[in-house]
């Protein structure tokens, strides 16, 4: 039976209250391994945590607990890459020492008054969270002094040395006191942790929850592959649509780009924002506030802008640009799938790069799954169908709408009950069957079966089964027929032959003109086969779809 904070016996009661009053009552992995050891040694640590398994609490409710509050210089410093992590650590913080009226919590990052933060300082102050720029700032004006540090935490150090705040860390750390515990968190293994364990780690313990490097047992991994790079943002579209209810990050690897598709899905009538590097710190809380209380359904940002973000009930999130890095991925794919539920991860490439998505797959240790980007009929009948069910689960307040029912079915008694839910659903469906009564297939399509290998090997074994006479057959005796495949399709004059021959099995049937269309194809065959052609072919899938084929004279 799993012990809970309270069997524990880790913390003292008014810790304990805190965690019952935010709904912590088990502790995870990660901090049944951590919590322990922080709380009875002194040795430096590595930790390593997938993104959203509690580790925050994991060196938070120790540092709490171990704070001695009659001392009144800072005792605890936690050093973090950006101004979101800063400001989410500071709340958790808060959140766990609310009935400890004693201890004292700043943070200090850039974006905001330095002003304010300077005269906060001037009072008692117990532990520090900050961002690597604004705590030299103030160290160099002399208002901040880190000499009784007894903690360093640095969480999330290999973004930080990612970001390029090496000279940073540096200067901060030099200037700590030697004897400290120091504790290093991240949620992946990267090239830095070594860098940093050996330039400000002392013998560190690593402690491991899971396996490293890799994603969420509770996030599915799947991905699309596009035709052409300018069908990104209408796959975008469609898998956002596939997806009623959906709430997500959509990650872009440039400003420029996240700037770019949040116009777009603002002007297609989306809830969303941006969020990148160059806000000022109200911008960025202004859109994070939207996003945390649902008023955004989508949130568009760069890694460097994400790091930090604890948002929960993520349900995807969607990599518009593969990142270049396996634990970037790991970092993207961590907002979603958190608190043990479940989380999809996407990703939207084109052909060339699956080898990259093999890399990150393999890196990780997860399998991702292949998806069709859906077509118009698939879009809505997924929205037909959350339709009805809101519908079914919508609650009616009586009181209100009793006064209002009589006239309404007086407005709408002309209309018999068949009519009336035609009319309703137009309302909300009318979006969607107009964007889509036109669409496209904008998937591309593997073609094994025509790369250049095989059409050497097969090119002599066709021409045995068919024989396309080069002399001239009498035009009457020739039927021109169509077909709903292209050259978009991957279609060749060789690989038409080869369906003509799946459908017939007849090796002496006479070709003639062959003509191969973007989006269709023409060609004429002996009349005499016409008919046979038209049902064998109707009955053969070309690369997973079925054929339409008609006569056209």
């Amino acid at each position: 039976m799993k012990k809970t904070f309270k069997e524990y016996n880790f913390f003292n009661e008014n810790i304990i209250k805190a965690l019952e009053a935010i709904g912590f009552q088990y502790p995870t992995p990660i901090q049944e391994k951590i919590i322990p050891f922080l709380l009875s040694s002194e040795r430096d640590v590595i930790a390593l945590a997938q993104t959203g398994t509690g580790k925050t609490a994991a060196f938070g409710l120790p540092i709490i607990q171990k704070i001695n509050y009659h001392i009144n210089d800072p005792q605890a410093f936690i050093l973090c890459p950006t101004r979101e992590l800063c400001i989410q650590i500071t709340r958790d913080f808060c959140l766990f020492s609310r009935f400890l009226l004693k201890i004292k919590i700043i943070s200090l990052y850039g974006g905001v008054s330095i002003d304010s933060q300077i005269k906060s300082l001037r009072n008692k102050t117990h532990i520090i969270i900050g961002t690597p720029g604004r705590i030299i700032d103030l160290i160099k004006r002399k208002k901040l002094n880190l000499e009784k540090i007894k903690y360093l935490i640095l969480d999330e150090a290999d973004e930080m040395l990612n970001m390029g705040f090496k000279e940073e860390l540096d200067y901060i750390i030099k200037i700590l006191p030697k004897k400290r515990q120091s504790l290093l968190f991240s949620a992946t293994m990267s090239k830095y942790i070594s860098v940093i364990a050996h330039n400000y780690l002392i013998n560190p313990l690593e402690i491991t929850s899971g396996p490293k490097n890799v994603g969420s047992d509770d996030i599915k991994h799947i991905y699309y592959v596009v035709n052409h790079l300018s069908k990104k943002y209408l796959a975008l579209r469609r898998i956002v649509d596939v997806n009623p209810g959906i709430y997500g990050i959509i990650f872009c690897s440039t400003k420029k780009e996240t700037k770019e598709i949040s116009e777009y899905l603002i002007k297609d009538g989306y809830n969303a924002d941006s969020l990148y590097g160059d806000l000022s710190q109200a911008q960025r809380e202004f859109v994070m506030n939207k996003f945390r209380n649902k008023s955004l359904q989508f949130l568009v940002a760069t890694d460097v802008a994400a790091r930090g973000l604890d948002v929960h009930n993520i349900t995807h999130v969607i990599n518009y640009s593969l990142p270049k890095e396996s634990e970037i991925y790991v970092h993207r794919s961590g907002r979603t799938g958190r608190a043990g539920k479940s989380g999809i991860s996407v990703c939207i490439i084109q052909n060339k790069e699956l080898r990259n998505l093999k890399e990150v797959e393999k890196k990780i240790g997860k399998k991702f799954e292949r998806f069709m980007v859906p077509n118009g009929k698939e879009i809505c009948e997924k929205q037909l169908i959350f339709f009805i069910e809101k519908v079914k689960k919508v609650v009616v307040n009586e009181q209100l709408m009793n006064k209002f029912v009589p006239e309404i079915q007086k407005k709408l008694e002309l209309f018999d009950k068949s009519e009336l839910i035609k009319r309703f659903s137009w309302i909300e469906f009318k979006r969607f069957i107009d964007y889509y009564k036109s669409s496209k297939d904008i998937n591309y399509v593997y073609n094994t079966s025509y790369n250049k290998k095989n059409f050497l090997n097969n090119k002599f074994k066709f021409r045995k089964k068919i024989q396309s006479k080069s002399r001239k057959l009498k035009k009457e005796s020739l039927s021109k027929l169509f077909l709903n495949r292209g050259f978009k399709d991957k279609l060749t004059k060789l690989g038409l032959i080869n369906l003509i021959n799946q459908a017939v099995k007849n090796s002496h049937i006479h070709i003639g003109h062959i003509k191969i269309l973007s989006n269709s194809s023409l060609f004429e065959v002996e009349k005499r086969y016409r008919n046979k052609i038209l049902v064998g072919m109707s009955r053969i899938n070309h690369l997973g779809r079925p054929i339409s084929i008609e006569i056209k004279n």
